[in-house]
């Protein structure tokens, strides 16, 4: 999954859309990257959320080689669906949720000592949290870093609710992803 990371970097390294929003969105990829490999002798994740965070990552450094408003996919996706906007951006924050609950809760468990029940519902709302916590970091970056930049990096596409639409599709991949895993803990325990 590293080797996969360090290949799908360099590639959307060469020639993105534009280079300085590129650097600008790729800082998540490090800082996360950083946080996993020194965190690693301390907190080992299990290989599942290992490849959900390699999902997520990769999916974040194509929107950044592009920007995710100019993101083919999504615009493939504009076209399929008849929508009027590409909505890479929304794939990915709903994905945040989707990826990112499990290895939440997988925190929440061994590190907290909290009861498996309550891990779900705080899981989804750790999500929420982060999302909102993300889009007010991205408007900041956004106005102090590269004010010129602002409309790419920020990817609203003339949509005032971006913000909270995007907050609310992390929440709902959340629920989705936390539903499922309940689903597999309660199969997995029937068959044990």
């Amino acid at each position: 999954m590293v080797l996969w990371l360090v290949v799908l970097w360099i590639v959307t390294a060469i020639e993105p859309l534009f280079p300085r929003d590129w650097l600008l969105e790729n800082l998540l990829v490090f800082t996360w990257c950083v946080v996993l490999v020194f965190s690693y002798r301390r907190f080992q994740f299990s290989n599942r959320s290992y490849f959900l965070f390699t999902v997520f990552l990769s999916l974040h450094m194509a929107g950044a080689h592009y920007t995710y408003a100019e993101t083919p996919f999504g615009f493939w996706m504009q076209d399929l669906l008849g929508f009027e906007r590409n909505h890479y951006d929304r794939l990915v924050h709903f994905s945040f949720g989707l990826l990112l609950a499990y290895p939440m809760r997988e925190i929440l468990l061994r590190k907290s000592g909290i009861n498996t029940a309550w891990s779900y519902f705080i899981a989804v709302n750790c999500i929420a949290a982060f999302s909102a916590v993300y889009e007010m970091l991205e408007m900041i970056a956004a106005m102090v870093v590269s004010p010129e930049l602002g409309a790419a990096y920020l990817g609203t596409q003339g949509d005032e609710w971006d913000a909270q639409k995007d907050g609310f599709l992390a929440f709902i991949g959340a629920v989705i992803a936390m539903l499922a895993t309940r689903q597999r803990v309660r199969r997995d325990a029937t068959v044990n």
